[in-house]
C-alpha cells in the first residue's frame, strides 16, 4: 500500500506542471544514446506520448550524426569534421540526406504512431518550410545556415494535433540544390523561437554543463555563460549546444534545458520534477 501512495504522491506532483504547459509548445532535440539504445529509444517515445495525451504540443527535431559516419564509412566515402561540424560535399549530402529523412525520422514517427500519437516526418524541403544559405560562405560546404522558417507550416500540423518530426535539412535556393546539412542543435533552436515555444530540451550523452570539478550546473545566465566559456569550462561539443540554447532564449524561448538521454524517462524527470536532472538556461 505504502507503494501505492508514493506513486499517487508522484502523479501528483506532476500536476501542476501538466497544468503550466497544457497547450505549450515544447521543442525536443532527440540525440545521442536515447537515439540509438533501444531501451531509451522506447522510453523516450513513452515520454513523447504521454506529453501528447495531457495536451502538450511536442516538436521533435532529430540528428543521426553516428549513423550518418558509420554509412559514409561503409561507402568509403570518409568523413571530415572542422569546427565540430561535418563538412559536407554532394556526395555526403546525399548519405545525410538518406540517412536523416529516409531511415531516423521514419522510425521515429513509426514508433510514435504505434503508441499512440499521431506524428508526421518531414524535412525542411517540405512545403519549403525551412530555407538556409551556406554557412561561413562554404567553408563547410553544403552545411547551412537557416535563413527562413514557415512556421505557419508546422503550426498547421500542430492544430492538426500532429507532433512534427523533424529531419534538419534546410532547402536550397532551386529546385535542383541537393539542400543543407543543418546542425540539429541550432535547428532545434532556430524552430523553437520561430514557433514561440515555451522550451526547448537538448538531449544529450552528458548530465548537462558541468564544473571544471564535473559537478552538474543546475541554472545558467547569459552572464556566466560568458565566463565558464572564458575559463574553457564550456568547450567541444558543448559549444553548439549552448550556444543554441542562448539563441532560443534571446529569442524569446522562455527556457532552455540541456538534459541527460541517457537517463531513463529524462524528458518527464526534467519537465514534472520540482528538481528536474539537467541544466536549465534562463535570459
Amino acid at each position: 500500500m505504502r507503494r501505492k501512495i508514493e506513486t499517487a504522491k508522484t502523479i501528483l506532483m506532476a500536476l501542476p506542471y501538466i497544468k503550466r504547459f497544457t497547450k505549450k509548445i515544447i521543442v525536443i532535440k532527440y540525440g545521442g544514446a536515447a537515439q540509438i539504445n533501444p531501451t531509451l529509444k522506447d522510453r523516450f517515445v513513452q515520454d513523447l506520448v504521454l506529453l501528447y495525451l495531457v495536451g502538450i504540443k511536442p516538436v521533435i527535431v532529430h540528428g543521426g550524426g553516428k549513423k550518418i559516419s558509420e554509412l559514409l564509412e561503409k561507402l568509403e566515402l570518409g568523413t571530415n569534421f572542422v569546427d565540430g561540424l561535418r563538412v559536407t560535399d554532394e556526395k555526403v549530402m546525399e548519405v545525410v540526406e538518406m540517412v536523416l529523412s529516409g531511415n531516423i525520422n521514419k522510425e521515429i514517427t513509426a514508433l510514435l504512431n504505434y503508441h499512440g500519437a499521431k506524428a508526421i516526418g518531414i524535412t525542411g524541403k517540405d512545403a519549403n518550410f525551412m530555407r538556409a544559405t551556406p554557412l561561413a560562405n562554404g567553408k563547410y560546404g553544403l552545411v547551412g545556415d537557416i535563413c527562413d522558417i514557415k512556421s505557419s507550416v508546422l503550426l498547421k500540423l500542430i492544430d492538426d494535433s500532429f507532433i512534427p518530426v523533424i529531419a534538419p535539412i534546410a532547402a536550397g535556393d532551386s529546385a535542383t540544390h541537393p539542400g543543407f546539412n543543418i546542425n540539429a542543435d541550432l535547428a532545434a533552436s532556430k524552430i523553437a523561437i520561430s514557433l514561440k515555444a515555451e522550451k526547448v530540451l537538448f538531449l544529450t550523452d552528458t548530465k548537462g554543463v558541468l564544473d571544471k570539478d564535473k559537478n552538474l550546473i543546475s541554472t545558467l545566465t547569459v552572464d556566466k555563460i560568458k565566463e565558464l566559456k572564458a575559463d574553457g569550462t564550456i568547450h567541444g561539443g558543448m559549444l553548439p549546444k549552448v550556444d543554441a540554447c542562448l539563441e532560443a532564449v534571446n529569442g524569446g524561448v522562455n527556457k532552455a534545458h540541456i538534459i541527460d538521454g541517457r537517463v531513463e524517462h529524462s524528458i518527464l524527470l526534467e519537465l514534472f520534477t520540482d528538481e528536474g536532472i539537467g541544466t536549465v538556461f534562463k535570459k
